[in-house]
């Protein structure tokens, strides 16, 4: 398996946050805020693969483009960044030892940071 870091999503997620487009939720709520099957099929249905591609921080070159496994290391569920979506990649990257895509996932965290509500307004 040869996991890279998608570029194109990198910008993807870098202007969404830009333009806040972001969710400053909790560290544990992605299995929450994840987009289901059901949702991701929806989305690739009316958008197709490459769109759905822009909201995945790595690809599986040994997958083919057009399926879902081909993707990796979700951040965002079609509308908005999650934090809690890139703490998620951030750290599976890490244990997988794929260092760009851990790399990124922090940078975009590290943007994120910056732009970080007021603490009564987190997790919202």
């Amino acid at each position: 398996m040869t996991v890279k870091l998608h570029r194109t999503a990198l910008t993807q997620a870098q202007r969404l946050i830009d333009n806040g487009k972001a969710i400053w939720d909790e560290r544990d709520a992605w299995s929450e805020h994840e987009p289901s099957a059901r949702q991701e099929n929806a989305f690739i249905k009316k958008y197709g693969f490459g769109q759905f591609g822009k909201w995945h921080l790595g690809v599986d070159d040994s997958e083919p483009v057009d399926t879902k496994e081909h993707y990796k290391f979700p951040y965002g569920d079609f509308e908005m960044v999650h934090r809690c979506g890139l703490l998620a990649a951030e750290s599976r990257a890490g244990q997988y030892k794929y260092t760009a895509i851990e790399a990124a996932a922090a940078r975009l965290l590290s943007m994120l940071e910056k732009m970080a509500p007021a603490p009564a307004q987190r997790g919202r």
